[in-house]
């Protein structure tokens, strides 16, 4: 879900190291700073990103599923093309989990519940909610904190399907937008100096062994 923001604009360089949180001969498992792309964006002067990274120490590496630019988090990078084709199935049948955790404005009344609202494309890299043209969009919740002070909520999210900006504007469109969102942050976009969403856990099939394979990685806000 990489916002096509880099057609418009140079983005700044990202001077923050990806994380290497297992290394296979088949995958590596990694942890994506925040500010920075997961593949070459268009612009010549947006290169820097997840896949050009790794390209460097891990030749053949490519790139199964994206996060956004402001977003950090787990990411699965397969390292050959078997492995590619095995994970990227998995992706298309949806029988990858994910869960992020966000810190978002206002106090959510609910503990937990389930966002379905469809998504379309917008003007530039955004995107809207739309019961005519959108695509079906589900987002599971659930609070795992309150910080009663501050008047936000920290949010354990569980994305049923894969929208681009799907968490941002589910959260916005229930008056609860994530901290730190340019698009869709409004009054809060710059209550936080980095978008407050992190992927947080991610659990596959090995590609080889058919083992469950699990990794989580805790957000640094």
């Amino acid at each position: 879900m990489q916002a096509d923001i880099d057609q418009l604009f140079v983005l700044p360089l990202c001077d923050r190291e990806i994380e290497i949180l297992r290394e296979e001969q088949d995958f590596l498992l990694i942890s994506k700073p925040t500010r920075l792309l997961s593949v070459p964006g268009r612009h010549p002067q947006n290169r820097d990103s997840v896949i050009s990274r790794l390209e460097v120490d891990y030749p053949g590496c490519s790139i199964v599923h994206r996060l956004d630019f402001d977003t950090s988090g787990v990411m699965v990078i397969p390292r050959n093309k078997p492995a590619l084709s095995h994970i990227s199935k998995q992706f298309q049948a949806r029988t990858v989990s994910k869960h992020y955790t966000a810190v978002v404005a206002e106090l959510m009344a609910q503990d937990e519940g389930v966002i379905d609202l469809p998504i379309a494309s917008d003007e530039g890299p955004k995107y809207k909610i739309c019961h005519e043209t959108g695509k079906p969009s589900v987002t599971e919740y659930k609070v795992i904190g309150r910080d009663e002070k501050a008047r936000t909520t920290r949010v354990f999210l569980h994305p049923i399907t894969g929208r681009s900006h799907q968490l941002r504007l589910h959260l916005q469109a229930i008056g609860h937008p994530i901290l730190g969102c340019e698009f869709y942050g409004g009054e809060f976009a710059k209550a936080a100096d980095r978008l407050l969403l992190h992927a947080t856990d991610l659990r596959f099939v090995h590609p080889v062994s058919g083992e469950d394979v699990f990794v989580e990685s805790a957000p640094d806000f």
